[in-house]
């Protein structure tokens, strides 16, 4: 089982400015890709994005809603060969909810039973 780290950070608002990026979503997706490689880079694959509400102050007293967008990565955690190859959910032994009948009897025995008596 992988286990795994995750990063959230906040998504380009501004492009960047090269030869081949004439227009705004042109440098936009500059900014873009240069952030998604150097993430990449660090070892992080990307997840998602999502905008997510956020409220912020206002003066003394007051607060607004605004919205941020946010892009989601994940890397999979260095883990001991150890911890892989245990199980995720281990026995535990306890002792029974019931009592447990002790017989003085040989294993495989059947005890003798006589006939059923009538009840009144």
């Amino acid at each position: 089982m992988q286990r795994f780290e995750y990063k959230v950070i906040p998504a380009p608002t501004k492009g960047e400015k090269t030869r081949a990026a004439k227009t705004t979503a042109d440098r936009f997706g500059v900014a873009l890709t240069n952030l998604m490689n150097e993430m990449g880079s660090e070892g992080w694959d990307y997840v998602r994005a999502d905008t997510l509400p956020c409220e912020e102050r206002v003066g003394f007293t007051g607060s607004k809603s605004s919205f941020q967008n946010m892009l989601v990565f994940r890397r999979v955690l260095d883990a001991e060969p150890s911890l892989l190859a245990e199980p995720m959910f281990h026995s535990v032994k306890s002792e029974p909810a019931f009592p447990v009948l002790l017989t003085t009897q040989s294993e495989g025995a059947a005890p003798a039973l006589g006939p059923a008596l009538a009840r009144d």
